[in-house]
């Protein structure tokens, strides 16, 4: 993955947008910075985030603000049992003037897609995503249709209530770089929610702070971010233990390794860094894989989460030392 090469003031640049998008977001979601970073990092690895949490917790809000925050096309899906796959990938529809068929582009055609509810969709709806969400990509009727850069897709979907709902498949899961659950408030964010957002609500006087074109030159940096071999053999033996679990029959992919080690290199830019450490690989291990691994029978009859069995994998694999070597 080269050697260093991203410029002292690229970094500055990068910290200073990611300040305003920060401080945006913030405004609508109070007392989650945690959460505001990982979709920060999602967004600059050229990822897509899955946001799980029980209902009312601000999920939506979360997607639609950092979406509100960028000068760029945003459009939202609402994901009900009735879509149908080219509602979200788009349609080829007769001209009786011209007499040939024109493509009226679907969902997906924006910078950023807000899918909510996405587990509400059936799963062919749900597959149309596929394409679009590794290749950047759709394809309608043999022709071939390229989504502009940024792309990403923010999802929703609410894991308590299981009627009228349809498991994500696993090819699906894994095209998801992380899994974020948003998680009540504390008291005192709570009780600041209800002085700014009972008379109306925050996203209405977002204005954006950054555009596509600054988002993409963001890109570039994150990309020249230095791993060195140790970080890379380091990622590579977490996703390998997860394989090799007696408690798992699903381990990581090597999609899942290459999410890591980009998202790492988001991480370590945001604070600051031309370089990933180990603590990045660690700090992400979580939200980047637990939601592709299955438990075995055993593990879930016992109450062993894919969490708490990741979180044993993490303990048993030994941290390189030093910063950059």
């Amino acid at each position: 993955m080269g050697s260093p090469s991203t410029g002292g003031a690229d970094l500055d640049t990068l910290a200073r947008v990611v300040g305003r998008v920060r401080s945006n977001i913030e405004r609508v979601i109070e007392g989650k910075p945690d959460v505001v970073t990982s979709a920060l990092v999602v967004m600059l690895a050229e990822g897509h985030l899955l946001l799980e949490d029980v209902p009312g917790v601000g999920k939506t809000m979360l997607s639609k603000a950092l979406a509100r925050s960028i000068d760029c096309t945003v459009r939202r899906i609402q994901f009900t049992p009735d879509l149908l796959p080219s509602d979200v990938t788009g349609v080829s529809v007769f001209n009786q003037n011209t007499r040939e068929f024109e493509f009226r582009p679907g969902g997906v055609f924006a910078n950023i897609v807000v899918g909510d509810e996405i587990n509400r969709a059936s799963p062919k709806t749900q597959s149309a995503l596929l394409e679009c969400m590794e290749e950047r990509q759709v394809t309608v009727d043999s022709a071939t249709y390229q989504l502009d850069a940024p792309f990403m897709v923010i999802a929703t979907q609410n894991p308590i209530e299981m009627e009228g709902t349809y498991t994500l498949p696993e090819a699906q899961r894994d095209r998801f770089m992380a899994r974020v659950s948003v998680g009540y408030p504390v008291e005192a964010a709570e009780l600041a929610m209800l002085d700014t957002h009972t008379t109306s609500s925050p996203l209405d006087d977002l204005e954006p702070v950054t555009n596509a074109a600054e988002v993409r030159k963001m890109l570039g940096i994150v990309g020249s971010v230095y791993v060195s071999p140790a970080v890379q053999r380091y990622t590579v033996a977490l996703t390998s233990a997860t394989r090799r679990s007696e408690e798992l029959t699903l381990g990581a992919s090597p999609r899942a390794t290459l999410h890591l080690v980009r998202a790492a290199k988001a991480l370590a830019a945001i604070q600051g860094r031309d370089y990933v450490l180990p603590d990045d690989v660690r700090t992400l291990a979580r939200p980047v894989l637990a939601h592709r691994l299955l438990p075995s029978v055993e593990a879930a009859m016992s109450g062993r989460s894919p969490t708490a069995i990741l979180d044993g994998v993490l303990t048993g694999v030994p941290v390189p030392e030093g910063n950059r070597a």
